[in-house]
């Protein structure tokens, strides 16, 4: 821990945390870059950097800006949320296992998208606004049924976990009464992938980024303190309530917003708070350092997926959904150790 000094202000800076987060920036975009090298077309790291730069041929420009640049964009920028969004929840319910995709908002955004193709047959722009619409409804349930005197932490994880069974049933309800080709759509959906995403998707992640990360940041000093319990919240000052249902607001609509764009992703809201924070070894939420460990991890797995099955063979969400799973596990036996469960 530094403090750094400058004109009667001083700032405490967590080296290592710091660090981390430098770490986990560079990662991300190494990835990136070799993400979008990587495909039937390949292109040598050296050529995508020159390329984004204004100097590739022409052909690499069509490549790289044109077809593969919103396809990564997009996956960072959903890691982003979904580490962002897991954060919060982990930081609020006081629980590992406090996730977005485990407590139902993925699922309720999965309930709307699915509700639009197989009931009304919607485009792209309706899947993914009744994505949007099904995520905040579920977040409002949610919070409506956790209510007693407030919203315990354990509360809303298992009365999350319920609506999720719920929305998993409805969902398989949907697909049945689908014909062939919606069914079809709808699993494609379900899985969760970047294939085919161009700008416009990057552009509303972009501005829902844009919008909610300044907004969780500025809570960021209230979330630590919630972190200590509701007294001690109150005690220091801060509106417990109100602030719970801004923070949550927001991370329902990281997690909606990043599902509309590439479908419900497994597991990348649940791993990527805690390995941030295994990384970062830091008290409190880690908001910067799990957005960051977020976006490292779905582009990695991207990249993973498309070198060992080649491009668009095997969805991103199959490789988030297997790793996710096995680290679930293993959080389960370790809290159990640990005598936490």
């Amino acid at each position: 821990m530094a403090t750094l000094r400058a004109r009667g202000l001083s700032v405490r800076v967590d080296l290592r945390a710091t660090a981390a987060a430098l770490l986990l920036l560079v990662l991300a975009l190494a990835m990136g870059v070799l993400l979008v090298g990587t495909g039937d077309y390949p292109v040598a790291p050296a050529d995508v950097v020159r390329t984004l730069l204004g100097g590739g041929t022409p052909a690499q420009d069509f490549v790289v800006n044109d077809l593969r640049l919103p396809r990564v964009l997009v996956g960072l920028l959903v890691g982003l949320c979904l580490g962002l969004a897991g954060a919060v929840f982990q930081s609020l319910t006081r629980n590992p296992l406090g996730s977005p995709d485990v407590i139902g908002f993925g699922q309720g955004a999965a309930a709307g998208a699915l509700t639009v193709i197989v009931l009304f047959r919607g485009g792209a722009a309706e899947v993914a606004a009744g994505a949007v619409a099904g995520g905040l409804l579920t977040g409002a349930a949610i919070y409506a049924l956790a209510w007693c005197r407030g919203v315990h932490g354990y509360r809303l994880v298992l009365v999350g976990i319920g609506a999720s069974a719920v929305l998993s049933a409805v969902n398989g309800y949907l697909l049945t009464r689908a014909d062939l080709v919606d069914a079809t759509r709808a699993t494609v959906w379900l899985t969760g992938s970047l294939t085919g995403r161009d700008w416009d998707q990057v552009w509303p992640l972009a501005c829902t980024c844009g919008v909610l990360l300044p907004a969780v940041a500025a809570c960021a000093r209230d979330l630590r303190m919630l972190e200590t319990g509701d007294d001690s919240a109150y005690a220091l000052g801060v509106r417990v309530e109100r602030t719970r249902l801004v923070l949550m607001a927001a991370a329902v609509l990281l997690t909606t917003a990043a599902t509309a764009a590439a479908g419900p992703l497994s597991f990348v809201a649940l791993t990527a708070p805690q390995l941030a924070r295994r990384l970062t070894r830091a008290p409190g939420p880690n908001l910067l350092a799990s957005a960051l460990m977020g976006a490292a991890l779905l582009v990695t797995a991207d990249w993973a997926a498309q070198r060992a099955f080649g491009a668009d063979r095997l969805p991103v969400g199959v490789v988030t959904g297997v790793l996710g799973g096995g680290y679930l596990l293993w959080l389960l036996v370790s809290e159990r150790r640990a005598g936490r469960m």
